[in-house]
């Protein structure tokens, strides 16, 4: 890990600058036909965007024989993977997450850094449409070669993007990103899932709204590695700073981390690129004194598990509700239990009896 916390010798330097070209030339005369995964792999590790975005249109598809060559896809890419800082975000609705992403992504680009912006983004449970646009919003940053930014629509199932979000992360690195910006929109349980794939987890609040005391509740607090109130500019100045004393009194109040680090709090105006380049050093910061203790690589093998367990967890619940026998009875059973004509316990030992028969 070098002094700026990233690592300058990226796996993709491997490849040579005409074999780059190559690569990127056969994937594009290829673009309109089914591409296979090694000229789809070999284009991403050539740090070609387009060929990237469509590796992540391939992760997120659900057709079976996509879903194949996804896996052989993220297994290529594996060893070209974990050499970024991963950093999460989270605030509720209208906190500016996309102004101050915005922020942060310019100065890191100015700083020499590829940054690529993986979105959770919530959809509509009527439309199914994105409602988020962070493409659109974020004008000044997509317009950046060295930046990339990607929403991914959740749908009524957030496990699932959480999931896809984590293995894009893997083709991400792999195309040469060394920050990865993982923006979770602020409710629900899209904060836990954001959090076990991060390095750096950070908390965006708001002065003068009404939710200082709410941003004590305990769960939040304890995952925040630092929170940052935002808009802190003009008349609302004064009440970020009482905001940004409130919350550090909050955090005396809770024991320090495994990691030994002991969230700060800082304020920043994102619409005037304010306080960013302190936010910034305070991720470096992080992210030496874990490197230096050993939980910056614990923290990665633990999130490992977690993921190869919840994997596993999906799988099952997928295969459950897939069986044919089940899906015949599913609706009779729950009918059943509706009219208290069997117990729910009675009906699911039944169904799951069925799940194991061919």
């Amino acid at each position: 890990m070098s002094k700026d916390n990233t690592k300058n010798t990226n796996s993709t330097s491997k490849v040579p600058g005409s074999t780059r070209d190559q690569a990127i030339d056969r994937f594009k005369k290829l673009q309109q036909k089914e591409i296979s995964v090694d000229i789809l792999f070999e284009a991403i590790i050539s740090k070609d965007t387009t060929a990237l975005s469509k590796g992540i249109t391939l992760i997120e598809s659900t057709q079976q024989n996509h879903i194949q060559k996804a896996q052989q896809l993220i297994e290529k890419c594996l060893p070209y993977a974990n050499n970024s800082i991963r950093i999460g975000i989270t605030g509720v609705p209208g906190v500016g997450k996309s102004t101050f992403i915005e922020a942060l992504g310019n100065i890191l680009i100015e700083k020499g850094k590829k940054v690529a912006v993986l979105a959770v983004d919530p959809s509509s449970t009527v439309s199914h449409g994105s409602i988020l646009g962070d493409k659109t919003r974020m004008e000044s940053l997509v317009r950046c070669k060295e930046a990339f930014i990607r929403p991914s629509p959740s749908g009524n199932s957030l496990g699932g993007v959480a999931q896809k979000t984590r293995e894009s992360i893997i083709l991400c690195e792999a195309a040469g990103y060394d920050v990865i910006i993982i923006e979770t929109v602020g409710v629900g349980q899209s904060e836990t899932a954001v959090h076990s794939m991060v390095d750096f987890f950070l908390l965006l609040k708001l002065a003068g709204a009404g939710d200082e005391l709410q941003g004590i509740k305990r769960g939040i607090i304890e995952m925040a590695d630092a929170i940052v109130i935002n808009k802190a500019d003009g008349d609302n100045l004064k009440r970020a700073r009482e905001a940004k004393n409130q919350f550090r009194k909050a955090l005396h109040l809770y024991p320090l981390a495994e990691n030994s680090w002991s969230p700060e709090v800082l304020t920043c105006s994102a619409l005037e690129s304010k306080g960013i380049e302190d936010i910034w050093a305070l991720i470096q910061k992080y992210i030496t004194i874990t490197y230096e203790n050993g939980f910056f690589e614990e923290n990665r093998r633990k999130q490992n598990k977690f993921w190869l367990l919840q994997t596993i967890e999906e799988q099952l619940k997928s295969s459950f509700y897939n069986h044919p026998k089940v899906k015949a009875q599913l609706s009779s059973q729950i009918e059943a239990v509706q009219k208290h004509q069997i117990t729910p316990f009675a009906a699911a030992r039944h169904l799951l009896e069925l799940s194991k028969k061919t």
